[in-house]
């Protein structure tokens, strides 16, 4: 076969496979969202709703989770094997208690503000300036959900030792991963 008859065979099988995902994705784009226009609050998932209302970490802390910073709800789960002593447990469940309470309340005024944008979607009532407004007002609060969590996950290196931490990495699986030291 010449380059030329080469090229051509290639290229028809190419555009062939290209085409053939393109029509797939368009598909499966389409029903992607179906099912979730009965959602209460659009954007959020009822796992979500549950998540945030209970002060739930929801991902939020996985930048220090899966850099070797335990949180405080994974430190009481797994107290008995990282052999926490009693003031590290009576500190962690003060911890933990704070971190729930504070993003809780984030979590309440987060779903209110998407709830508020859902609302103005389903009853026409946004334009750009008050859609900007509020859009900017739950990235704010989304920002100081996550540093809550973070700031939690912070706060228990200085109740853990490195045994623990190196243990805790350990115990959740995360042994090939990030810095387990102070």
């Amino acid at each position: 076969m010449n380059s030329i008859a080469r090229y051509i065979l290639v290229a028809g099988v190419s555009f062939s496979a290209g085409a053939g995902a393109i029509a797939f994705y368009q598909k499966y784009q389409a029903q992607t969202y179906a099912g979730l226009e009965t959602r209460e609050i659009k954007s959020l998932s009822a796992d979500e709703l549950k998540g945030l209302k209970e002060g739930k970490g929801l991902g939020y802390a996985l930048s220090a989770e899966l850099n070797g910073y335990p949180g405080p709800r994974h430190v009481l789960e797994l107290a008995e094997k990282l052999k926490l002593t009693p003031d590290q447990k009576t500190q962690t469940e003060l911890l933990f208690a704070d971190m729930q309470r504070e993003s809780s309340a984030l979590g309440e005024k987060l779903i209110e503000v998407e709830r508020t944008i859902d609302r103005g979607f389903r009853h026409r009532l946004l334009d750009s300036a008050n859609l900007d407004s509020m859009t900017r007002n739950a990235a704010e609060i989304d920002g100081k959900l996550r540093a809550t969590h973070l700031k939690y996950h912070l706060g228990m290196m200085d109740l853990l030792n490195p045994e623990q931490v190196a243990s805790y990495v350990q115990l959740r699986g995360y042994a090939g991963g990030g810095h387990t030291g102070h």
